[in-house]
Parts: C-alpha cells; sequence; structure tokens
C-alpha cells in the first residue's frame, strides 16, 4: 500500500516534533506499506528545520520518503503564520495537480493532518484524481480550539474558512482518524457519518524506554536531586515546555502552601514564561523549588525516574471537553511516575487507570491536598499506582499497536 500523509508541521527524530506521522509510517513500513509525508519546511514545533533553501526537496528518512516545501519562517500566530500555511497548502496543490508527480506516489490512500483542516480540499482533490481512499486526521478541533482557546471571532474570514473545510472533512472523508477521545457529538453535528469515526490517540515508541537508548542526565540536576533525596525531600517534577498553558503558576503557589514541608519542586524545560515562573518563585522567597534548562529525549528516562510525584496542568476551558491526550502524560506512565494531575477534561485516564490523583485545575490548594494525599500511600501502593500507568500505555499507547489499528482502518476502505 502507498500512503500520502500530508501534515504540515511533521517531523522526525532528527528534526523534532511532530514525531506522530514518522512513528506510524516506521510501523506500516514493517509491515511492507510504503509512507510519503508531505511537510512544510519551516514548522514552529520542530527543534530543527530541514535545509532546503527555495525549492521543493526530497529526503529519504529510514525508509520514509519526505517532500519539504519551502515556506517563509514565522512567529506567532499572525499573518506570517497564515502566509506559510497558505504557501504550503499552494505548492503541494501544484506539485501534485502535475500527473507525472502524483503518479511516482501513487497512493493508496491520502491522510490529511496539518492540524488546521484547510488541507482536506487538496487532499480530496488529488484522492478524486488518484482514485486514492481519503483520511481526515484530527488533532485539535479546528476551528473550534483558535475560537475557544484563542479568542478569535467565528465570523473572522480564517475562522469561517477553517469551518467550511472541517464541513467538507467530515462530509468527504472515507474515514476520520480522532487523536481526541470524546469527539462523537461534535463531528456528527458537522456532518460526519459516526460509523466512520475511529479513535487512535498519541503513543509512544517501546525502543526508547529501553535502557540501552538513554543517556545520562546532567550532572547538576542528578546532583541536586539526590543532595535533596538524601535529606528526605520528596521530589515534585515537571519536564517539559515553560509557557501559559502548562499552568506552572498554580504548582509554584502550591510550592508556597508547602513551602514548611518535605516537599521539593524540580522544573526542567524552557518556554516563553519561564522567566516570568523563576521571576515570581523569587518573588515568593521560596526555598523549595529548583528550575534548570531543558535536557533531551534521550536523557528524559534517566529524569522522571528521580521524581516522586510528577506534575501535569493546563487551564480551564471548555474545548477539552473533547478529551485530551497528551504526550507528556505518556512519559509520565511509562516512568511509572505517580501523578498528579491538574486538567479538568471529558476524559481521565489517570483516575481511570488508578496511577494518580486528578485535583481541580486552577487550584494551587487543591494540588497541594494532592500531594499530601499521595506522600500519604504506602511505598507498595506506589510502585503499584506506577506499575498501572505503565501498563497501561504498553497495551494501549505504542504505536505499534496505534499503527496496526490506523492500517486496518485503511485496509477496509
Amino acid at each position: 500500500m502507498n500512503i500520502l500523509y500530508i501534515n504540515h508541521y511533521a517531523g522526525s527524530p532528527e528534526y523534532g516534533m511532530e514525531f506522530r506521522p514518522y512513528y506510524l509510517a516506521q510501523e506500516w513500513l514493517k509491515h511492507g506499506h510504503r509512507t510519503t509525508i508531505l511537510a512544510s519546511s519551516f514548522s514552529h514545533v520542530r527543534a530543527r528545520q530541514p535545509n532546503v533553501g527555495n525549492k521543493i526537496t526530497e529526503e529519504n528518512i529510514n525508509g520514509i520518503n519526505y517532500i519539504w516545501y519551502p515556506t517563509r519562517v514565522y512567529n506567532g500566530n499572525g499573518i506570517t503564520r497564515v502566509i506559510n500555511i497558505f504557501s504550503f497548502l499552494f505548492q503541494v496543490f501544484l506539485n501534485l495537480n502535475r500527473k507525472k508527480n502524483i503518479n511516482e506516489i501513487k497512493p493508496d490512500v491520502i491522510i490529511a493532518s496539518s492540524t488546521y483542516p484547510l488541507d482536506i480540499w487538496i487532499a480530496k482533490h488529488i484522492a478524486k484524481k488518484s482514485g486514492a481512499k481519503l483520511i481526515y486526521e484530527i488533532h485539535d478541533l479546528w476551528p473550534l480550539s483558535p475560537i475557544e482557546l484563542g479568542g478569535m471571532s467565528p465570523k473572522h474570514p480564517f475562522i469561517m474558512l477553517c469551518q467550511q473545510a472541517e464541513n467538507s472533512a467530515y462530509k468527504n472523508s472515507d474515514a476520520v482518524i480522532s487523536m481526541l477521545p470524546n469527539v462523537h457529538q461534535h463531528v456528527a453535528e458537522h456532518g460526519l457519518n459516526i460509523d466512520k469515526l475511529h479513535i487512535i490517540p498519541n503513543g509512544i515508541v517501546y525502543s526508547d524506554w529501553e535502557d540501552s537508548n538513554h543517556e545520562p542526565i546532567p550532572d547538576d540536576i542528578k546532583l541536586k536531586i539526590n543532595v535533596l533525596k538524601n535529606k528526605g525531600k520528596i521530589i515534585v517534577g515537571y519536564a517539559g515546555s515553560h509557557g501559559i498553558p502548562n499552568a506552572l503558576t498554580y504548582l509554584i503557589d502550591a510550592a508556597n502552601i508547602l513551602r514548611e514541608k518535605s516537599f521539593h519542586f524540580v522544573l526542567v524545560g524552557s518556554g516563553l514564561e519561564k522567566e516570568n515562573l523563576i521571576k515570581y518563585s523569587e518573588s515568593l522567597n521560596l526555598k523549595n523549588i529548583t528550575f534548570f534548562d531543558p535536557i533531551t529525549k534521550k536523557q528524559m528516562p534517566n529524569l522522571l525516574k528521580l521524581f516522586d510525584f510528577s506534575y501535569i496542568g493546563a487551564h480551564k476551558t471548555p474545548i477539552y471537553r473533547f478529551g485530551v491526550s497528551p504526550n507528556k502524560l505518556m512519559d509520565y506512565m511509562m516512568a511509572e511516575n505517580i501523578i498528579i494531575s491538574s486538567i479538568e477534561a471529558g476524559n481521565d485516564p489517570i483516575t481511570d487507570v488508578n496511577c494518580g490523583l486528578t485535583v481541580n485545575p486552577e487550584s494551587p490548594q487543591s494540588i497541594a491536598d494532592g500531594l499530601l494525599r499521595l506522600s500519604q500511600y504506602s511505598p507498595e501502593e506506589r510502585s503499584q499506582m506506577g506499575k498501572n500507568g505503565k501498563n497501561y500505555v504498553l497495551k494501549n499507547h505504542t504505536y505499534s499497536i496505534l499503527a496496526d489499528k490506523f492500517l486496518q482502518v485503511m485496509k477496509k476502505l
């Protein structure tokens, strides 16, 4: 089977996020299926960008064919990002509208998966021209996400265009894959035959968690945490982006509430809010919180092993009623971490699996109370909670399992 995967922001282990297209394609390759990934040369979520100049460039990455379309650099969500989006879409259309180019790929299935839904029209056109089946993949619900999270007006021209595209995706796709678990009512209201919907969440690569693939963490982090543990401190950790959506201010406020207790908070990562978070913790004169620079993906398992509890949080927002599937949660579970989650969503895997506690969002007191409660659990109870999380991921979220589910959907079209 030849699979054409359109994902504006696709990356790889070499370039960074988004990883999902790469890891799915790697699993499909093991079953003899060829994947071509169409992506923009610039993406704000990648660690580094491919060097393509001003030409459409093909690159083979471990058996997966990438076609990079040159697009301009952008910052934030302003007009330059919109230009980047339309530049990518226009080039894909012109390039694959040529019979010679589409015949070289000969797609059996086309997946439109760029987060924003505008790629569906081009995917539909190419599918019709090549006789391929069409799949639309939901990351976040657009245009609902920029409306509810970004405050954009439903009557904004770009939002109205995205709404037409979303409706078209549900009407014209042979199947719809969603990473979010609770989208059934929404997609049905926008025209999807619910029998076409399949839930395939985010996942992990099992080999990333084998000891042979791990790297030591920086000495300063290891030394600091070991000193704290020798003093009897309970390590509450966070590893990841330090941005507004990560709701770390509430964690710092929880540290303030627990300043006389035996907890120490360790935050590892970078982001636009990091300096503000450091200044805020200093203004509170907190001695029970330490910030560290980001580490590599291969160092992450060894860091997470040092945490007693791991934090994940988000601001309270209606968009999460459709559920969440954060990669960070999978990492915590694979590390057998006990998780304190401050997210209100349509799903709650932490409670379902019993691998930690879910507390009220935007509530430092709830976070503090949750940590105190977790600290009362016996070592045996904590160990079992950690195993619960890891076993859940291994049974439901490895890319080998997810890719097989995806493949079964494609084969039935």
